[in-house]
C-alpha cells in the first residue's frame, strides 16, 4: 500500500509517500525557517500564506520523486492538530480535494501521533510498551505507548512554554538567530555548562510535568542582574548552563515515568530530539541502567510527512477502527471538534 502523506501543522510544507508503513519512497520538506527568522519564531499569517505557495509544488515533487502519479496512491494521511490552524486547514483542504477527485481514502493523524511513530518507521527492533518523549517547539510531552493498536496514555505535559519554544526565547535574548534550538546546542560546546546554577524545575516533584517558564525567566534575571552590575556575559557559558538545565529535566523525569510504569524501552522524538547533548544524556543514562533507547535520524526529528504517511498506513488498514478511516469531509468536521 503506497500512502500520501501531507503535513501543514507549523511551518514546514511536508508531503512523502511511504509503502506499507515502512519504506520511505519520497520525504519532500519546504521550510520557512528564513521566512520567519527575522521575527524570532513562526508568524502564523505569514506560515499560512506560504503553505499556500509551497503545497502544490511539494506534493508534485514527492511523486516525482517516487516515480508514480496519484493513480498510483491508495491512500492518504493529513496531520489534523495539534498545530496553528490556519497551517493546518491548508493541508486538510488540499487534501480534501484530491480526495474528492481521486476517490481516495482520506485520514487524520495526530501531530504527536506521527512524532511517537518516526522511531517505528526506521527501528525494526523496537518493542512496546515503551515510554515516549515528543518534545519540540510546540510540544513537550510523555506518553506511555502499550503493546495494544495505537494504544496511549499521556503521563506528562508541560504547564507552560515546550522545552523548544525556551530554547527559542534565550537564543532571541542574545539575538542569536532561529530557530535557537541547534544554535545554542552549538555555542554549548564552547561554555561551561556548570557556569550557571540555573534551577531544574519540576525535576524533583511526584507528577510527570513539565515546566520551561521559570526556567527562562532565570536566565532573563541573571542577564539583566550581570548587566546592572557591570559584568561581563558569557553567551557561550549562559547557553550550555541553560541547555544542561533542560537536558537534566527531560531525561530524569523520561526515566522516573520508565521506572513508575516498569518498562524499560524509551523513545525520543519531535525536534529537540536532534540536540547533541540530550542524546549524549539520554544514551549515558540508559547504559547505566540497562534501558534501551531509540531516537529518529536528524531528518525525522524535525516535522515531516513520512511519519504521517507512517502512520495513516495502519490507520487505513485498521478495518476495526472505522471511525479513522474517513472521508474528506469527516476529516474537517473532526478537526474542528479538536
Amino acid at each position: 500500500m503506497l500512502v500520501l502523506g501531507i503535513e501543514t501543522s507549523c511551518d514546514e510544507t511536508a508531503s512523502a509517500v511511504v509503502e506499507d508503513g515502512k519504506k520511505i519512497i519520497s520525504n519532500v520538506v519546504a521550510s520557512q525557517t528564513e521566512i520567519h527568522s527575522k521575527y524570532g519564531g513562526v508568524v502564523p499569517e505569514l506560515a499560512s500564506r506560504h503553505h499556500i505557495q509551497n503545497i502544490i509544488p511539494v506534493i508534485q515533487q514527492s511523486l516525482e520523486e517516487a516515480s508514480i502519479t496519484f493513480d498510483s496512491i491508495d491512500g492518504i494521511a493529513v496531520t489534523q492538530g495539534p498545530g496553528l490552524v490556519g497551517s493546518l486547514l491548508i493541508g486538510l483542504s488540499i487534501t480534501k480535494a484530491i480526495s474528492y477527485t481521486k476517490n481516495l481514502p482520506l485520514v487524520g493523524v495526530n501531530h504527536i501521533e506521527g512524532h511517537i511513530y518516526s522511531n517505528f518507521l526506521i527501528h525494526d527492533q523496537i518493542e512496546t510498551p515503551l515510554i515516549s518523549l515528543v518534545v519540540s517547539g510546540g510540544h513537550t510531552d510523555l506518553i506511555y505507548v502499550g503493546k495494544g493498536n495505537r494504544e496511549y496514555r499521556k503521563l506528562g505535559q508541560t504547564m507552560d512554554d515546550a522545552a523548544g519554544e525556551a530554547f527559542d526565547k534565550v537564543a532571541k535574548l542574545f539575538d542569536l538567530g532561529y530557530p535557537g534550538g541547534p544554535i545554542i546546542d552549538r555555542l554549548s560546546k564552547e561554555g561551561n555548562p556548570k557556569a550557571i546554577d540555573f534551577p531544574r524545575p519540576y525535576v524533583w516533584n511526584h507528577d510527570l510535568n513539565f515546566s520551561f517558564s521559570g526556567l527562562k525567566t532565570s536566565v532573563l534575571n541573571y542577564v539583566i542582574r550581570e548587566k546592572s552590575a557591570g559584568r561581563i556575559i558569557n553567551p557561550a557559558d549562559v547557553s550550555a548552563s541553560f541547555q544542561s538545565a533542560v537536558v537534566d529535566v527531560l531525561v530524569e523525569k523520561t526515566i522516573r515515568s520508565a521506572e513508575l510504569n516498569k518498562v524499560d524501552t524509551i523513545a525520543v522524538a519531535g525536534g529537540v530530539a536532534a540536540n547533541s547533548q540530550l542524546r549524549s544524556r539520554f544514551t549515558q543514562r540508559c547504559q547505566e541502567i540497562g534501558y534501551k533507547l531509540f531516537y529518529p535520524p536528524l531528518a525525522l526529528c524535525t516535522d515531516n510527512a513520512a511519519m504521517i504517511a507512517g502512520i495513516g498506513y495502519h490507520i487505513l488498514k485498521s478495518s476495526d477502527n472505522h471511525n479513522s478511516l474517513m472521508l474528506a469531509s469527516d476529516a474537517i468536521k473532526e478537526f474542528v471538534n479538536l
